[in-house]
């Protein structure tokens, strides 16, 4: 399951892309699958050990090829460990509402990218991440795993990355039927995945995920714009002016 999509970010054989913030690599194993050669990054230990294996299966099943695989190591996405305009295309998925520091992550981002490239970033949605927020404080507290930080606008997001030097040129929401999902989560408490609400609707998703009904494609289409729990921003670098370096 994506939240962006691969046709906004122009992925094709050949250039380089990183995932910033990968987690389990969704991301990053599609970009491999399109020809990309992919770098995937977290904070996570955990997460880049599983992303590592998972590229490791790909790899020896002749899913992708070796030029398809860049790296998995595990960064902070404030100070990365690449030189300046290294990749074609950068993303970081439900990411950047766990950094302190959002601005210097944005820079970051921006600064890894080459000019004409394309950036993709995805926050929860404001309203429906403002009702996790009203149900459970533990969702949201910076010292719990995994807390949130911030509710992003997405006026804010996007002046953010217009300051550190992209185009912003297109947006959407995503995943509507993971609203509710969520918020039945804070509702009982974001830990206890045992819930038999929770549970019942996590086989749901789970089904819709695998199977893939046209209903429900629908039904997350029509819903997306009021109860997308992403929000979904595409932006490009602005090139280098080479007439005032005359």
């Amino acid at each position: 399951m994506l939240t962006l999509r691969f046709d906004r970010l122009d992925v094709r054989p050949g250039q380089t892309f990183l995932d910033a913030g990968a987690g389990f690599g969704r991301h990053a194993f599609a970009a491999a699958r399109a020809g990309a050669r992919v770098v995937a990054l977290d904070y996570a230990a955990e997460e880049v050990v599983g992303t590592r294996a998972t590229f490791g299966a790909m790899l020896e099943c002749g899913e992708i090829s070796p030029d398809n695989y860049g790296g998995v190591l595990r960064g902070d996405a404030t100070r990365l460990p690449f030189a300046d305009a290294t990749f074609d295309t950068v993303v970081t998925s439900e990411v950047l509402e766990h950094i302190q520091d959002d601005v210097a992550a944005i820079k970051e981002l921006v600064r890894v990218l080459k000019p004409g490239g394309t950036l993709g970033v995805t926050v929860p949605s404001w309203w429906p991440e403002k009702v996790n927020w009203m149900l459970s404080d533990e969702y949201h507290a910076p010292k719990s795993r995994g807390g949130h930080v911030r509710i992003y606008s997405g006026t804010e997001l996007k002046a953010k990355l217009r300051a550190a030097g992209v185009d912003v040129v297109g947006s959407h929401h995503a995943h509507a039927l993971h609203s509710p999902y969520w918020w039945l989560k804070c509702a009982v408490g974001p830990t206890k995945d045992d819930h038999r609400a929770v549970a019942a609707y996590r086989k749901f998703l789970e089904w819709d995920i695998v199977t893939g009904p046209k209903w429900t494609k629908v039904a997350d289409r029509v819903l997306n714009p009021v109860l997308g729990k992403s929000f979904v921003v595409y932006a490009t670098k602005q090139p280098v002016d080479t007439r005032s370096a005359r």
